[in-house]
This record gives structure tokens, sequence and C-alpha cells, in this order.
């Protein structure tokens, strides 16, 4: 198959008697075979699972690298939207109680298409981008719903070749189906209508 990402050609990464993963040999992403994708009550299902408590000081402090940056980059007065906010939208509630105003949107949770028909200042991506099973086309999308001047906040884990595959726990959870690298976020910066782009130990920052 080709990338899903940058349509580049890919080889065999790893595999078990349930799934199989490819590696694009141009962007380096690693990407689960379509054909082992989990159904979307399945899906539902896994989501439903994640103990996504706001209150929960551990799940604050693990959203923090972005809630700080939202709060230093933009002011209340400046609108945002949490794309796959889940069923805890912490960083929006936290960005609640300093006075922002958050929309939530999520496929399952938060099926509001009315939030996409508007732009933003600020987008947050929050251990979400892994679960996209067409990239290309939600980054295009999350670029066309930011302002000038506006930034995509996104957190997951990078793959990197220092990573035994084999051992990785992100990998483990069923509705991981895409992993990025350094050069593939290089190439959505570079192709889907991005100008910046800012990579953290704990944060991915896209600029419009």
């Amino acid at each position: 198959m080709n990338c899903l990402l940058c349509k580049g050609a890919t080889k065999k990464s790893w595999s078990d008697k349930n799934r199989e993963f490819v590696e694009c040999t141009h962007c380096g992403s690693i990407q689960l075979l379509p054909e082992y994708y989990i159904s979307k009550k399945a899906e539902e299902a896994r989501y439903l699972t994640h103990n996504n408590d706001v209150e929960n000081t551990g799940y604050q402090d693990f959203v923090k690298p972005i809630t700080s940056r939202i709060l230093q980059d933009f002011s209340p007065e400046d609108n945002g939207l949490d794309y796959g906010c889940g069923t805890g939208p912490v960083i929006s509630i936290q960005l609640e109680k300093a006075g922002y105003k958050t929309t939530l949107y999520d496929p399952y949770f938060h099926p509001n298409k009315e939030a996409l028909k508007s732009q933003y200042h600020f987008i947050i991506c929050c251990e979400v981008m892994e679960h996209f099973y067409k990239p290309k086309e939600e980054f295009k999308t999350l670029a066309s719903l930011l302002k000038p001047g506006g930034k995509l906040y996104c957190k997951t884990a990078l793959y990197s070749d220092k990573i035994d595959f084999n051992n990785w726990y992100y990998k483990n959870d069923a509705t991981h189906v895409f992993f990025y690298t350094e050069k593939s976020l290089k190439w959505i910066k570079e192709n889907l209508g991005f100008s910046g782009l800012e990579i953290r130990a704990d944060s991915i920052v896209f600029s419009k």
C-alpha cells in the first residue's frame, strides 16, 4: 500500500497474529494496514474505557504543556477548538477556568459538525492524531480551520529508529493506527497548509 499521509511507498515493518504495520520509505511514518482496523463500535467502546477524569491532577499535569502554551500564546478574547476532545475535555475545562472559550468537537462524543464551519485562533489535538485513519485529509482540515497566525497544538508519541517497536507500549492500543516521525511532521508542515512547526519532547505546534 501507499502511505496514507504522503502517498510514498511502504515496506513491512512489524506484525503479529493480530496486526501488521508498514513503514513509509519517504516520510518514515508507521501505519496499521487498514484490514486490521477495529470496528467503529469497538473503537467507541475502547474510548469509553479511558479514565479521562477532568479533575484528576495527573491528567491535568499530562496535558499541561499544551494548556500552558495556549495561555502564553493567546488571550481569553481568542477562540479555540478542542478537536477530538473525547469524554473528558480537560484542556478546555482548564482554559475555561481562565476565561477562555473553546468549542468541543469529537466524532463520537461531541459530533457537532457546525464546529467545523468556523475558524479558530487555536486548535487542540491532544492524543488524537494517532487515531487518524486519513491523516492527510485530517491535517488539511485542521489547517483550514485555523485563522491566519493561528496555532495547532498536538500531543502524541513520536516514533524514531531508537524505539524498539516490538516493546513499544504505544502500539498496543488497538485504536492507534498511525505513528509519526519528525520527518513526517515536517512533510505535513511543508505540504498541508502550515507555515511553521515546533517539535518539543512534550508537544508539537503547527503554525498557520
